[in-house]
Order: structure tokens, then sequence, then C-alpha cells
């Protein structure tokens, strides 16, 4: 695009976006299909496949159901496909695997320092992620930047799951923006999709989760190598 619109808020995704997504849910991937299928290889095979990942390495293919869907949709689709637990069950059992998996997870950059960086410069920051807002939560503590928060979101927040606009809505609602202000970060389709529908004025896809770049390119303004280019692509 030839000029970027003005911005005065970010809300960013999570997993992909903020922490390397491969580094991060590999093993956390794997333990999740071991959970669900309770003991059975064949079946953790099946479940791990169906869910967008390689049960040899636990990493994800683009878009796939655990890189872009949320939990309770992954215990969904896991009960429809032969693990013995409810779907209310399994959902909690994965939101705790997750939440735990947070003490593991690995940024993408020193996200205290970007996090500054922004509020310094007067901008409202926001997060809003497929996972559990209590696993969001827990990450922003992790990392020293729940203090520069002006919204999180979970997919259990109230707001609607991604591609819905409801998670952009309320990070509107909570700072006041007009939406065409709001930039939109994430790495996944359902991110860019989110940013479409709900209408942000910026949509920025980064190369650090599930997604591709021929996969973002049609659904972004911006593409990004990873979120520690952001501040030069925004205000150099």
């Amino acid at each position: 695009m030839s000029a970027l619109p003005t911005i005065r808020g970010i809300l960013f995704d999570k997993d992909g976006t903020l922490l390397d997504y491969q580094a991060s849910w590999a093993p956390i991937n794997l333990r999740a299909g071991r959970l669900a299928a309770q003991g059975d290889a064949a079946l953790e095979e099946h479940l791990l496949v169906l869910a967008g990942v390689d049960p040899a390495t636990g990493f994800s293919t683009s878009d796939g159901l655990l890189a872009a869907g949320n939990t309770r949709e992954v215990a969904q689709a896991w009960h429809v496909a032969g693990s013995p637990f409810a779907i209310a069950e399994l959902t909690l059992r994965l939101d705790a695997l997750f939440q735990a998996g947070v003490a593991n997870v690995v940024p993408v950059c020193d996200l205290g320092a970007l996090f500054a960086g922004l509020s310094g410069r007067g901008l409202a920051l926001g997060i809003a992620s497929s996972d559990s807002e209590a696993a969001v939560a827990a990450t922003a503590e992790r990392f020293g930047i729940a203090g520069r928060l002006d919204f999180l979101c979970g997919y259990d927040s109230g707001h609607g799951a991604k591609p819905e606009p409801g998670m952009v809505e309320g990070f509107c609602r909570a700072t006041g923006l007009p939406v065409d202000a709001v930039a939109v970060i994430g790495d996944s389709a359902h991110d860019m999709h989110m940013a479409t529908a709900a209408g942000a004025g910026l949509r920025i896809a980064v190369l650090t989760g599930a997604g591709s770049a021929e996969t973002l390119r049609p659904l972004s303004h911006l593409v990004l190598p990873s979120v520690a280019d952001l501040e030069q692509a925004l205000f150099a």
C-alpha cells in the first residue's frame, strides 16, 4: 500500500506473533495429542494429523487446527475423531496443559522492549488470542508486559472467536479507538480475516508462526519477518 493509515492502537495475536510458534508449541502439541488419545498410539497420530501437526516433530502446517483454532474447536474435533473424553472435559484438560506450557514458550524478540517502545509512542496495546484468557494473562506476566496492556482476551473472554470480529471490537470498546485507527498483527489467515471483518485500519502479517508468506500476503497490507521489525515498518 502506498501510505499507511494513522495507527493509534495495536492488537497482537499471541502464538506465532509474540511467541515463536514452532519453537514454543511443537512439544506442547505432542503432549496435547498424547493426552487426548489416552495411550492409544494410533489414535494419537490420527488426532495430531487431523489438527495439522506432524506427529514426529510437533510442527504445525500452515493454518492447521492447533495453530489457528481455539481449544474448544480442537476438543470438539478430537472428540468426534475418537478421543475418549467428553468435549467439555477435554477442553478443560487442554487449557490446563496450554497454560502450564507458558513456562517454556519462546518469545520472538525482547517483548518488554517492544511494548515499552510502542507504549512510549502513545499507542494503546492489546493481545487477542485463540488460547484461553488465563494463558494470555500468564504470558503477559511472564514477559513483563502486563502493565503495558490496555486489553487482553482469549477465546473464552466473551468476545467470540477468530475469525469473527468481536475481539477487535472489544479492543476498540476498551480503548475508545475507532477501528480504522487499529492495526491487527497476526501469523494466520484467521487473524487477517478477523481484522478484515472488523474493518481494522491495518492488517500486518508476520512469519514467525504456522502461516506462510504465500497464504498471508493476499490477506494483509504488510508482511514482516517478525514483530521485531514493527516499529521500523510503522514509524521509520
